[in-house]
């Protein structure tokens, strides 16, 4: 079975740009290539490892490891995010525009006041 990696080759440079719908699909097909749980059971799971990698994410921060490191594990949550939408879908059969929501929440936060939701500040803790 070949796999569509959903690179483009414009020339002779492999172009790896990727818009949320398109890595939604790119993760799904992970998802059944390498058979993780993929029905409606799993979705409470998918949301409890992206809360999982979060936290890893938060504890390689603090442990000062390599933004490398930090950014894959933000990039695992945002695969769990997707994956869970996308078997959102699978399971009621409904479909998601993600790109379209980003955009969406994004101008409504870029109209809200300025520092919106911070009621106090809560300082740096050590």
């Amino acid at each position: 079975m070949a796999i569509d990696y959903g690179f483009k080759v414009v020339g002779r440079t492999r172009m790896e740009k990727c818009t949320f719908n398109e890595a939604k699909r790119l993760v799904r097909q992970l998802v059944a290539a390498k058979g993780f749980p993929d029905d409606e059971f799993a979705l409470a799971q998918k949301l409890l490892w992206a809360f999982v990698e979060l936290g890893e994410a938060a504890d390689t921060y603090k442990k000062g490891e390599s933004w490398d490191i930090v950014n894959e594990e933000l990039i695992d949550v945002i695969f769990y995010v997707l994956d869970f939408i996308g078997l959102v879908e699978k399971t009621q059969g409904i479909q998601v525009d993600v790109d379209h929501l980003f955009l969406e929440k994004w101008r409504q936060n870029m109209n809200r006041p300025e520092q919106y939701g911070q009621k106090r500040d809560i300082g740096y803790y050590e």
